[in-house]
């Protein structure tokens, strides 16, 4: 029998555990699904004539703030796990490790999935929301008010899936710190896309052990 030589190894895949801990608000804003059926109920019907349209409905703000939440099956309050990787992933930049490499190898493991939309992965919060009223300003430069939930001491034991032949559990774990001082998570956030934050959404690592 003819010997294969084999030169790629097999994915050396481990997952660790790290407990997280904001030491600024976590700020959270889902797309609301009423929105989305609303936006797909018009893409629907077509363009219709504005003449005539009635008054929007007077709005329930609470019921707003709590449309924004990210809600498990089980009933906990999370995060899209999402987030923690797209952080690990932009922080590789501060250390010059390749991007496109980090994308590849660095992986957030949920804790469960969204009762709403069930393809959507969370991570638990362990903490207390209340609702957040603050001004923002649309792309024509008019301001109007967002109501959002937001977790002023919160935690989180977030799962890292991660290629051990391209980094090790401290190389992770100081790439989890960087992200967290550095690059943040959820709305306001220091690499938001939109502007440079207002400090939101950092934290720090404060356990970690592999699974």
């Amino acid at each position: 029998m003819k010997q294969e030589h084999v030169t790629i190894a097999a994915p050396n895949l481990v997952t660790a555990v790290f407990e997280i801990k904001g030491n600024a608000p976590l700020v959270v804003h889902r797309f609301s699904m009423k929105a989305k059926q609303g936006m797909l109920g018009k893409m629907e019907e077509g363009t219709q004539s504005k003449k005539g349209k009635a008054k929007h409905a007077a709005a329930d703000l609470d019921q707003v703030c709590e449309e924004g939440k990210y809600v498990a099956k089980e009933g906990w309050e999370g995060f899209n796990a999402s987030a923690i990787r797209n952080a690990l992933i932009s922080a590789c930049r501060l250390v010059n490790f390749k991007m496109t490499v980090g994308k590849l190898s660095l992986f957030c493991v949920q804790d469960g999935w969204d009762k709403l939309e069930p393809t959507v992965p969370l991570v638990r919060i362990y903490g207390k929301s209340r609702r957040l009223d603050s001004p923002a300003r649309v792309a024509t430069g008019n301001f109007y008010i967002t109501i959002r939930p937001c977790y002023d001491d919160w935690s989180a034991k977030v799962k890292i899936r991660f290629d051990a032949d391209q980094f090790n559990l401290q190389d992770v774990a100081n790439l989890l710190a960087r992200a967290g001082a550095q690059v943040g998570i959820g709305e306001g956030r220091p690499d938001s896309r939109e502007n440079a934050g207002v400090g939101w959404g950092t934290f720090e690592v404060v356990g970690k052990k592999e699974v």
